[in-house]
């Protein structure tokens, strides 16, 4: 089978990092979370007190700043799946925080960050056998992309899988406070001005709501051979 390039796109907590991770190791393909791209880059701007009081970003300082910022994915062998580095530091936990999801759309809507972090993309999706999700993979990034899934699934379901996620990891939760994050960033994430999600007219929906990760991946199996 020849390799195409494979773009997964939809909304925070809906599992397109899980089931793209998952897709790519089934095929033998190479992996990119762009989520965690623009989280390690939040994550650097908190380390560098780069937000004001308000939430909103000292974007002068950041775009000095950017150069500094060097984000790679290495493959865990224990896992087989690939762990984000920032600027050589190992951050797979640290950008998976509440601290960092509720500062992330900001960061993500600067337009200066996202061309940056596009053109890192796009390199690393060159020679294609790739699979990589986010907000903007197959509208901007990958607009010719053989097969684009656009995932979708209720805010109340999206929070409560956020939240199971961070007990299980034995990081402090509250669900009321997780729903909320939730559609805050669907509203900032469809209102931006620079690359808005949205859903690519060739892309197929995938709403797994109520669909367990097997029948989802052999959903996502089915599309990857047809």
């Amino acid at each position: 089978m020849k390799k195409i390039t494979i773009a997964i796109d939809g909304y925070s907590s809906c599992g397109k990092s899980t089931m793209a991770k998952a897709l790519a190791k089934k095929l033998g393909y190479v992996y990119v979370d762009t989520g965690a791209m623009y989280r390690s880059v939040t994550l650097f701007a908190l380390r560098h007190q780069l937000f004001n009081a308000d939430g909103s970003v000292k974007t002068d300082e950041l775009q000095k700043l950017m150069p500094e910022i060097h984000i790679t994915f290495k493959l865990n062998k224990e896992t087989g799946l690939p762990e984000t580095y920032l600027n050589g530091e190992r951050v797979e936990r640290e950008i998976r925080g509440m601290e960092v999801s509720s500062h992330v759309s900001p960061i993500a809507a600067i337009p200066f960050v996202r061309e940056a972090l596009v053109k890192q993309q796009q390199a690393m999706g060159r020679e294609k056998g790739v699979v990589m999700d986010g907000r903007d993979i197959g509208t901007v990034v990958f607009p010719d992309a053989e097969l684009k899934i656009f995932v979708t699934a209720s805010p109340e379901v999206r929070a409560q899988r956020r939240y199971d996620e961070l007990q299980a990891k034995g990081q402090p939760a509250d669900y009321a406070d997780i729903l909320k994050n939730v559609q805050e960033r669907d509203y900032i994430d469809t209102h931006r001005e620079t690359s808005p999600l949205r859903q690519a007219p060739d892309a197929l929906v995938l709403d797994n709501s109520h669909m367990t990760i097997e029948e989802q991946n052999e959903w996502l199996l089915d599309k990857v051979r047809s």
